[in-house]
């Protein structure tokens, strides 16, 4: 059926945008989090405190990646609403666990793992649902749900600041929780109103399905070359991406001391993330094919140089500056990916495409921040990681330059190459069938007397 446009649809989006801000809301305001986690967990004989901070709120975010291709899997078999509904579930139950740990190390699991992985469950199908009740609008729904992400993240660094300082990092989870019930409730919303076509592919009609494994991982995406170097160039660029949203607040502490508002610095990346959203998947519309991918690489340069500034700054004003045009270059990588992959894979194999870049994604945002941690714990400052942090995304931001060439080369192939016998026949075939159709319709009309 061709989806409503509206209806039940916009309480679908307003569950989605609901699900975007909380999963990602939390995710980027872990550097408030991460501080109250060292004063609380912290030990002064402890030398590496930091570089074991840092793994728990670095490995909620990776998991969250790292869990994608799975989850479409999922989807695919069990619908969006009980792969959220159990995602939220799941969510909830880590949270909530992490409020009565006792040391640092159970929250790699109830933190790192179990909440980051309910997120992911639940995040990944308020995407999907979207294209089941919105077509025409869809470009304004998604950019509207992926507002809650902005959203949430300027005005919960706040709140948590707020409920931390008063209630203590225990309660403050407990708190949270609340957030994964809304969402909880949310899954249920998604009532999907597409037919499954996979159910007659099944060959079961019974209450699971079970799919061809060519539909369950479609690997022919890494066929395509130009996809290949995006899937390689992305990762190696975001080893130092999450870096900042994790240390900027414990550095801004170590050089500034309490008398600074530190949040601020999340509310510009928020809000310049947002606006950023909304301009540059405006100009990528009018950008042609897979050039799209400059822009990426625009904003890796940028986001690595702002990087390299932060160490620079020594007055709290240069680092709101550095915050706002990082947050406009995030902005920019995030809403042109999905627009890129429709470019490089086609409509077809696009939300695998995205599923597998997204679990590549989760080992270097893994990994960057607990070296930066490591980094801070043997030199006493954070000025080489961030200098660090800023090289990987230029050498990612160099290696997607040869996509476009790439893409191009490729497309210029497949035009030269010439026609197979099987797929001549079929076409003289249809010829055929045209002429007689023709000749045909002339007798059939002269005799009915027209």
């Amino acid at each position: 059926p061709e989806p409503p446009e509206g209806g039940w649809g916009w309480v679908v989006m307003l569950a989605a945008m609901w699900c975007n801000g909380a999963v990602f809301g939390i995710q980027n305001s872990c550097g408030v989090l991460f501080v109250s986690m060292l004063q609380l967990f912290g030990g002064s004989d402890d030398e590496q405190l930091v570089f074991k901070t840092a793994w728990v709120t670095s490995l909620s975010m990776g998991m969250v990646f790292f869990c994608s291709p799975i989850v479409s899997i999922f989807t695919d078999l069990f619908g969006c609403r009980k792969v959220a509904v159990i995602g939220a579930a799941a969510g909830f139950a880590g949270l909530l666990s992490s409020s009565f740990v006792s040391t640092i190390e159970p929250l790699y699991f109830t933190y790192g793992i179990l909440f980051a992985c309910g997120c992911s469950f639940a995040y990944q199908p308020s995407l999907v649902i979207l294209g089941h009740y919105f077509k025409k609008r869809l470009g304004l729904v998604n950019g509207i749900v992926t507002a809650g992400s902005s959203l949430f993240t300027v005005s919960l660094p706040f709140l948590l600041r707020v409920l931390l300082d008063s209630v203590g990092l225990y309660n403050t989870l407990r708190v949270l929780c609340i957030l994964m019930f809304i969402l909880f409730l949310a899954g249920f919303t998604y009532k999907p109103l597409v037919s499954n076509a996979k159910d007659k592919e099944g060959g079961k009609k019974g209450k699971f399905k079970f799919l061809p494994e060519k539909k369950i991982c479609n690997f022919s995406v890494f066929k395509v070359l130009g996809y290949r170097i995006w899937a390689f160039g992305i990762p190696a660029a975001l080893f130092g991406y999450f870096v900042p949203y994790v240390h900027l607040m414990k550095h801004v502490k170590d050089r500034f001391g309490d008398g600074v508002p530190e949040e601020v610095l999340l509310l510009c990346l928020g809000i310049t993330s947002g606006v950023g959203r909304l301009i540059f998947g405006r100009v990528a519309d009018y950008i042609p094919g897979a050039k799209k991918v400059y822009l990426q690489v625009a904003s890796f340069f940028f986001i690595g140089l702002m990087s390299m500034m932060i160490p620079l700054c020594h007055v709290f004003g240069g680092l709101i500056a550095v915050c706002l045009f990082m947050g406009l270059f995030d902005g920019c990588f995030i809403c042109i990916m999905a627009p890129i992959a429709f470019e490089l894979v086609g409509a077809q194999n696009v939300s695998q495409a995205i599923g597998f870049l997204l679990g590549f994604m989760s080992i270097p945002m893994t990994v960057g921040p607990p070296i930066a941690g490591l980094l801070r714990d043997h030199l006493g400052t954070y000025d080489v990681a961030f200098y660090l942090a800023g090289v990987p995304p230029l050498i990612g931001g160099a290696i997607l330059c040869f996509i476009p060439w790439v893409h191009e080369r490729q497309k210029l192939k497949e035009r030269s190459k010439p026609v197979d016998g099987e797929t001549a026949e079929k076409m003289l075939e249809n010829e055929s069938a045209l002429v007689s159709d023709t000749t045909e319709k002339p007798d059939k009309e002269m005799e009915s007397g027209f």
